[in-house]
């Protein structure tokens, strides 16, 4: 949620904020705004409402606003409506109205997060003599570093250190001081930042995305932790103002794989890209016919101790824990249980304790996600991470940690990732299984071949697409969508229905077939769109007959399943068949054409696919 940029250099800072903020457009946002200075003490601040693009033409795409130092915003509103008022970035001064223009302001800064206790900080700054012009929580963190930094006469970074210990919540946040112009200072907790640097330049975003233009050096933050960035330097500073050393890691994949190379939409393009997402994913744990976990110091021995799993998630990573759980309960022989991370957080854990918490993120910074893991590791559970984001928080905080190789995921509806994140799973799953002498060796040889005839399997799958758009365009005006299954079929249907809702802002729900006639049935009429997703072949049936009950009340019915369960076609209207594979992976080809009709529906009714309201690609604020 919300985008941050900064720039310290010697060229003109506006443009670069503005092509930073746009790689971060897929964030999910509602207004932006940018500060700079040019050489002087005043900031030149200026905000929009709307889309990037309104704020670009307010600054002649940057070239109306000279300066080398600057920072940038897009916010997604949390504290305060999305106004102009309430846009980034804000000033410690008193100022009024739209607080745009040259602002005579001690401190001008942004900020992503949410800051718990903002209304104690409000009263307490009101009774010192400041003032507040907008409805949001960064207001009071700007006005807080500057009250610090006024009353104790020190430095930034004492300032900023001061606050980090006063604040409660999550924030990125960038700051410029007006005693020091040509400087940026920053700080974090639980909300991503990462810190670029080249010759004679710095760079400051929320993302990789935005940076990979201008430099691929990175440092990324430790939680409480402060950072002076001047041109080619950037300096870190533990909570006692102490400078630390940091690591700095060079990124991988080139700027063209966030870019939309000749597709219409970013989902579409990561949609195509599964097959290589999951074949990259695959060859970096399978070495010469075996699985090897040692990356993530998973060993056998570690494997044969565990007496139960939690898998830990949100969103579609929930989504892949619900297939995880069938998958190896069935061939590892482990009890397994998928849970929501933001009721896993507030339950009382009552786990063997040699129970692993596992958890699945994306970003490796889902605020949920990532609480839910200090929670676990808080109770001496082992923790292990599967995350797509080298150097992320809950990377650097998990005991173990696979990484997945899905590389940048721009649309807000993902789909390589988890993808990506299912391949991971089913390799864990199968080395469980052999650990735990679940398997045989001959087994194990059959299963790895079938992991590895996915890609191509995928990318077969993706030839049937013109159906599918087919299809999308003839439904896309549907008012109710369910989706039914059984088992795997069914974890495979809440991630359908997911990509339906969130990007076609139809109507969806998916449900275990079995229950649809305890209430859910009441909703269907005539019109109603069912889809039956029927790959586990000895469940087929059932579900079938969930289907007809369905069908006999109005509904129109689409069939999903693999090639050679022919006679699914006689109980449905319109049937999709992926190619056949194992039962326990199937779900990885079962979901690509659920992921092109939710798609090709958003299209049909001309709606922002990579961007669809209201949403953001990483939820950083609970």
């Amino acid at each position: 949620m919300c985008g941050i940029v900064g720039y310290t250099g010697t060229e003109a800072a506006a443009p670069i904020l503005l092509d930073g903020l746009s790689k971060l457009e897929y964030r999910g946002y509602d207004s932006a705004g940018i500060a700079v200075r040019n050489g002087t003490a005043l900031a030149e601040v200026v905000k929009a409402t709307g889309k990037l693009r309104n704020l670009a033409e307010k600054i002649d795409n940057g070239a109306a606003l000279p300066g080398s130092c600057g920072i940038g915003h897009t916010r997604w509103a949390t504290h305060g409506e999305p106004t102009k008022i309430n846009a980034h970035p804000h000033v410690s001064g008193n100022a009024t109205g739209s607080a745009s223009g040259p602002v005579e302001s001690d401190v001008v800064g942004v900020h992503n997060g949410i800051i718990e206790n903002y209304e104690e900080l409000r009263d307490k700054l009101t009774r010192n003599g400041y003032r507040f012009y907008s409805d949001t929580d960064t207001e009071i963190l700007i006005k807080l570093v500057d009250y610090y930094y006024k009353k104790y006469k020190i430095g930034p970074i004492d300032a900023i250190n001061r606050m980090m210990v006063r604040v409660r919540g999550s924030y990125a946040l960038a700051l410029m001081f007006r005693d020091y112009p040509g400087e940026i200072y920053a700080a974090r907790k639980d909300s991503p930042m990462i810190i670029g640097v080249s010759e004679g330049a710095a760079y400051l975003a929320s993302d990789v995305p935005a940076l990979l233009k201008y430099t691929r050096q990175v440092y990324y933050i430790d939680n409480h932790q402060s950072v002076r960035i001047l041109p080619g330097e950037a300096h870190f500073f533990d909570l006692n103002g102490d400078e630390v050393d940091m690591p700095l890691t060079e990124i991988t994949w080139n700027a063209e794989a966030a870019e939309k190379d000749g597709f219409e939409h970013f989902m579409i393009k990561e949609i195509h890209e599964q097959p290589k997402a999951v074949r990259d994913t695959l060859n970096s744990m399978i070495k010469e016919g075996q699985i090897d976990l040692s990356g993530a110091g998973l060993t056998d021995e570690m494997l044969q101790k565990i007496r139960a799993i939690r898998i830990v998630a949100c969103g579609s990573a929930w989504h892949v824990g619900m297939v995880s759980q069938y998958i190896m309960e069935d061939l590892a022989e482990i009890p397994v249980r998928a849970e929501l991370a933001s009721e896993f957080r507030y339950r009382k854990l009552l786990m063997d304790p040699d129970t692993l918490v596992l958890v699945i993120s994306q970003s490796g910074e889902t605020a949920d996600s990532l609480a839910a893991l200090r929670v676990a590791k808080e109770k001496g559970y082992a923790t292990l991470a599967i995350v797509n984001v080298v150097g992320s928080t809950i990377a650097r905080e998990a005991d173990h940690v696979l990484y997945t190789v899905a590389g940048p995921e721009i649309a807000v509806a993902t789909t390589k990732a988890y993808s990506a994140q299912l391949a991971a799973m089913y390799v864990l799953t199968v080395q469980a299984a052999k650990a735990r002498g679940r398997i045989s060796e001959e087994a194990y040889r059959g299963y790895l071949e079938e992991l590895q005839a996915l890609p191509e399997k995928i990318a077969r799958t993706l030839e049937d697409k013109e159906r599918i758009q087919w299809f999308a365009a003839k439904y896309a005006n549907a008012h109710d969508i369910f989706f039914i299954g059984r088992g795997v079929d069914y974890a495979i249907s809440l991630e359908g229905s997911l990509k339906m809702k969130e990007i076609s802002y139809i109507h969806s729900e998916a449900y275990a077939a079995g229950e649809m006639k305890h209430g859910t049935i009441s909703l269907v009429e005539d019109g109603t769109l069912v889809i039956g997703v029927l790959t586990q072949k000895e469940l087929l049936e059932k579900t079938v007959s969930n289907m007809a009950e369905c069908k006999a009340r109005g509904a129109y019915l689409m069939g999903l399943t693999s090639y050679g369960n022919y006679s699914v076609e006689d109980s449905v209207n319109f049937t999709i068949y992926v190619p056949k594979a194992d039962p326990h992976f199937i779900g990885s080809l079962a979901i690509v054409p659920l992921q092109l009709l939710g798609y090709y529906t958003s299209v049909a009714r001309g709606l922002d696919v990579d961007q669809p309201r209201n949403l953001a690609k990483s939820v950083t604020v609970e």
